[in-house]
């Protein structure tokens, strides 16, 4: 189950994760920022960012070590599937199809893949993990507002269509529309079932929901509309507070998509061309001719080996197809079967937070593996999945008190809690 079971699990009572798992967690988002995007105020050489990002995945990776040198681990599904996907990305990248760059790539996603194995001791359904993904992606969307502030030009560059990007840090429009939609969702609801403060979640939600709107990202938005929408209707039978937020913001829909219709058809637009609009800015054209390409039994079945989500020099933007140019018809079949694993626990469980924050996460991938890739490889999105993952594990048995133990007075709920993001 994806819940999972910690295979080393004796009479030693689970511990309360350290402060340190926040770092290594800062690492692994670090590590997925990726060395491409828009010209930065200071120029970066692409060479120093890939060191640095390379760098913050193998410091991650001692660093859980050291936290975890006993290897105390929880089996599930999901990480034994994104196991066998990289084992697969291994034997599909021997033949050196995509060169020898993608044996590095390997190396970097078994890597990724392990310091997640060496986190999961700490995966207990609790909010720990959603916390750490709210701080660290709200740091980097405070990078791009810095850079914003200091030079509003280089934030808003033609070559983006004057969309918002990084000026401090070379972010593209989609990864800073990614990384707003996802932390606004869950603090939405974090604040839904009080565990955050009013203050704590506004400080959160309305910057990232400027720049969300800055960046013109149309997927990104969906996703977030779409994600919400499914994760608050899982509570709508348990939670008043998920009723009243589901009403009023029909409402403010209808209001307005009836008064500022031609300004958000201008928004979703973004000055393009119909035809422009109707092949997913030039996606499709590359989607046909990935498609349409010659290939060999192997590699329909086993891929060319990791690449960088690209063909014929030009980005795929769809997950799905990018892990069938690398990994081939197996790893679309496993990335459809922790999809499909994670999605089947977390309808199976009764309403709660981390069912709805888990089904949030889940939904807003799926949308979005349309017209972005990741979900083959080290990304934030599998950095997403692996926190819906760990909202979904079942607490340790060994974290549990006999009911003897249990003292005999009121503790409150810890619906009623309300912590600092």
């Amino acid at each position: 189950m994806t819940a999972g079971r910690d295979l080393t699990a004796g009479r030693e009572p689970a511990s309360a994760a350290p402060k340190a798992v926040g770092i290594v967690w800062g690492l692994l988002i670090l590590n997925t920022l990726g060395s491409a995007g828009a010209q930065t105020i200071i120029p970066l050489p692409r060479s120093l960012i890939q060191m640095a990002t390379m760098g913050a995945l193998v410091s991650a990776f001692a660093l859980a070590l050291l936290l975890n040198l006993r290897l105390r681990v929880r089996a599930g599904a999901y990480l034994s599937l994104l196991t066998l996907l990289l084992v697969l990305s291994v034997v599909s990248s021997a033949h050196l199809t995509s060169g020898a760059g993608a044996l590095f790539r390997c190396f970097r996603l078994s890597l990724f893949v392990g310091t997640l194995w060496l986190l999961s001791r700490w995966w207990d359904g609790g909010t720990t993990f959603v916390r750490h993904h709210i701080r660290m992606y709200f740091a980097v969307l405070a990078s791009v507002a810095a850079g914003l502030v200091a030079s509003p030009g280089a934030a808003f560059p033609d070559v983006y269509g004057g969309r918002l990007v990084g000026a401090l840090w070379p972010l593209t429009p989609p990864q800073i529309g990614q990384y707003a939609a996802v932390i606004i969702g869950l603090t939405v609801l974090l604040l839904l079932d009080r565990r955050t403060t009013g203050r704590d979640a506004a400080t959160v939600i309305v910057p990232s929901l400027v720049l969300l709107a800055l960046t013109h990202t149309r997927t990104a938005t969906l996703g977030l509309i779409v994600g919400l929408t499914l994760a608050i209707g899982s509570l709508l039978l348990t939670s008043a507070a998920a009723r009243r937020f589901f009403s009023w913001a029909v409402l403010c829909a209808t209001v307005a998509a009836v008064a500022l219709s031609s300004l958000l058809q201008a928004w979703f637009l973004r000055g393009q061309s119909q035809e422009n609009f109707s092949n997913l800015t030039g996606r499709a054209k590359v989607w046909d001719a990935l498609l349409s390409a010659p290939r060999t039994t192997l590699e329909q079945l086993f891929g060319t080996g990791l690449g960088d989500k690209s063909f014929g020099g030009l980005p795929i933007d769809n997950s799905w197809l990018a892990v069938y140019n690398e990994q081939g018809l197996a790893g679309v079949a496993l990335v459809a079967a922790f999809l499909t694993v994670l999605g089947g626990v977390a309808l199976l469980r009764p309403p709660s937070l981390e069912r709805a924050g888990a089904l949030f996460l889940i939904s807003y991938c799926a949308i979005a593996s349309y017209t972005e890739a990741g979900l083959g490889d080290a990304s934030p999105y599998l950095l997403h999945l692996t926190v819906a993952a760990s909202l979904l594990a079942a607490p340790a048995a060994a974290a549990l008190p006999a009911p003897s133990d249990v003292p005999r007075r009121r503790v409150p709920h810890r619906a009623q809690r309300s912590e600092a993001i």
